[in-house]
């Protein structure tokens, strides 16, 4: 991976980050949103996908490879880390006893 920094307006600088294996937030590439490493492929796109029930073999093969079953695995591992750690954030309202 190309290293990069970039320095936002309060002076700070902000480098490239490996998230997993296949996973990077990098500053120069897609505003810092998660993408999938050597693409500006966006996690939040592959994990439309997989919630809309594509095949993780057709998701391989609309990206024309450039993201591997093994990736969307590591995707997926990081979405469900993040919604247990963030799920009470997501509650709309108490449930009735």
């Amino acid at each position: 991976m190309k290293r990069t920094t970039v320095t936002n307006d309060l002076g700070k600088t902000r480098k490239p980050k490996l998230m997993g294996h296949y996973i990077v937030t990098d500053p120069a590439i897609c505003h810092g949103q998660p993408t999938f490493r050597g693409t500006r492929i966006m996690v939040w796109q592959v994990l439309d996908m997989v919630a809309s029930g594509l095949a993780w073999e057709t998701i391989v093969e609309e990206w024309r490879g450039s993201v591997s079953q093994e990736a969307i695995t590591e995707a997926v591992q990081l979405a469900s880390r993040a919604f247990l750690e963030h799920a009470q954030e997501y509650t709309l309202e108490p449930m009735a006893a």
